[in-house]
């Protein structure tokens, strides 16, 4: 999934638990579903900022000279703008594009 074209909500969201839990009938194995995918979209956009943010990297020595890149702020700022992790992973959860079995069950 493209997390830049995201539609998770950037703001805090209360949610129906009929609608969370009803793929597992469970609320907490979903909760752990969702948990596992927040943690590999927080993984993926980290890699993603810090290859970005890479390209205006300066090594010197010297303290003294500190450069402002507005590219490099830009950047920063468009990735503050996204969705948090959790909030895509709910909304992939709920529109059932998270691929989910159970390893229990016999199959």
């Amino acid at each position: 999934m493209d997390i830049k074209n995201s539609n998770a909500p950037v703001s805090t969201t209360t949610y129906n638990r009929n609608q969370v839990d009803e793929q597992t009938g469970n609320i907490y194995e979903a909760i752990s579903v969702i948990s596992k995918r927040a943690t590999q979209i927080n993984t993926e956009m980290k890699k993603e900022l810090i290859e970005k943010l890479d390209e205006f990297a300066t090594y010197n020595d010297s303290l003294e000279e500190i450069f402002e890149n507005k590219e490099q702020i830009e950047v920063s700022k468009f990735y503050e703008k996204l969705p948090k992790p959790h909030a895509i992973a709910v909304q992939e959860w709920l529109e059932e594009k998270i691929y989910y079995r159970d390893t229990n069950k016999a199959e």
